[in-house]
Parts: structure tokens; C-alpha cells; sequence
């Protein structure tokens, strides 16, 4: 009996468990109490690209967030709402980015081409990719191979290189941008931003041929404008010019 009455509250406390589990969606997100519940949903996904709302044949252009390096996914849910449009299909690409990101980067490239064959709608790639994401964004300009055009977003992203990433993965930056291809280089503060301000150059400053660059300003509604807030300013300048 005693057994019976264990496996009755297990197998219910399981059920309660897995019904507070929420799939990580646009629908799902919540950004203020519970932000850092939505992040981890984004970065418990498998890897491969997740689409974050359902499908529809308004979707002409495909959102593809690219995470960097020990993410916690939280700094991705307000840009990923606010990016959102009734013709952006917004997606989140999950990567191993405990190693080089070669690899993620032609797997990265043969998920999009599956993801167009399933929405043929699709007309435009535009990619987002912070940190060391924006690594793999920049080695994904030179693979690109596709007919439809692809805008590359660097966030907060070393693209001139660090020691390590140069030695350790054979990194070499970009020398310029492809036809067919548009990147956007957005670089914080070194100062101001927790992962180069300790470094005696900036790892931002690539001088890529082609490619667009802004300088992310010293604050953000208020507060210091560092690493993670970066990609919510992006989201909202760029939410703000259309």
C-alpha cells in the first residue's frame, strides 16, 4: 500500500512538473518577472534552429537569433519579441559554443536551406548574432551560397579576433563582404562592456570591407549600455527605423 501511495504522488508531482514546463515561444516569453525561465528555455533546446511561432504565408523574412558563448538566453527575449513582425518568420539557433565554430556554422547553413524548402515564401535571411555568435555569423557570410540575399548582424562580437579564438580555431577575420551578402557591425564601448573592457585593444574594431558599423552609445534606458543590453538596443533601433 505504503508503495502504491509513493507512486501515486511521484507519478502527480511529475504531471504538475512537466505541465509548468512551457515551450520556449514568442507566445511564451514573459519579460519582466520571469525572463531568466523564459532565457533557459531558449538554451535547454537541442541544437539546430527552432522556429519560436508558428509558420504562416505572410513569413517573408526569416529572424535567426545566433547566441554567444555561456548564454543564459535571457538577454534574447525582449530583442526577439520586439524584432517580431507579421511577415518575420523568428527563430533561435542553439549551437555548441563550448567549441570552435566552424562546424556550427555549416550546420547553421544546411538548417536554413531545409527551413526554405519548407516555407518557400521566404525571400530574405536576417541573422543576429552576439559575441561569439557573431563569430560564427561572420564565418557564415563566407560560406553563403544561397540565392536569396542574407543581412548578418554583429552584436558586441570580437570579429578582429581574440588570442585564444585565433590560436585555438584557426579564426582569421573577414576581409569583406560578398554580393549577395550585407553585415552590420554594432560594437559597444569597450570600457563600458564587461567582456573587453580588461583587454588593452578592442576585439570589435574589424576592418571588414562592405560592412556597415555603429557605435552603440554609453547608456540604455537609464542604465549602463554593456555586453547583454546590446542586443536589446539593436532590436529597438532597428524596430524604431522602419
Amino acid at each position: 500500500m505504503r508503495i502504491y501511495k509513493f507512486l501515486l504522488v511521484y507519478i502527480f508531482g511529475t504531471l504538475i512538473s512537466c505541465s509548468e514546463i512551457k515551450e520556449p515561444s514568442l507566445k511564451n516569453f514573459v519579460i519582466q518577472d520571469d525572463v531568466f525561465k523564459s532565457g533557459i528555455s531558449l538554451i535547454d533546446l537541442p541544437y539546430g534552429l527552432h522556429d519560436l511561432e508558428d509558420t504562416s504565408l505572410d513569413q517573408s523574412t526569416l529572424i535567426v537569433g545566433v547566441h554567444g558563448s555561456n548564454s543564459r538566453g535571457y538577454e534574447w527575449v525582449y530583442p526577439l519579441l520586439t524584432l517580431d513582425e507579421e511577415t518575420n518568420l523568428v527563430s533561435f539557433f542553439r549551437w555548441d559554443d563550448n567549441n570552435c565554430h566552424g562546424s556550427s556554422s555549416s550546420f547553421l547553413l544546411e538548417t536554413i536551406k531545409r527551413k526554405l524548402v519548407e516555407s518557400p515564401k521566404i525571400q530574405k535571411v536576417v541573422i543576429y548574432g552576439h559575441s561569439y555568435g557573431g563569430i560564427l555569423v561572420a564565418s557564415l557570410l563566407e560560406e553563403w551560397n544561397l540565392q536569396i540575399p542574407l543581412l548578418a548582424n554583429a552584436i558586441a562580437a570580437p570579429l578582429k579576433g581574440m588570442d585564444q579564438l585565433s590560436e585555438a580555431c584557426d579564426y582569421k577575420p573577414l576581409a569583406s563582404v560578398k554580393t549577395g551578402t550585407r553585415l552590420h557591425q554594432w560594437r559597444t564601448i569597450k570600457n563600458l562592456d564587461g567582456a573587453f573592457k580588461d583587454l588593452d585593444y578592442d576585439p570589435q574594431n574589424a576592418e571588414i570591407m562592405g560592412s556597415q558599423v555603429t557605435r552603440l552609445p554609453k547608456t540604455y534606458k537609464g542604465k549602463k549600455l554593456g555586453h547583454n543590453w546590446s542586443i536589446s538596443w539593436v532590436a529597438d533601433e532597428i524596430s524604431n527605423t522602419k
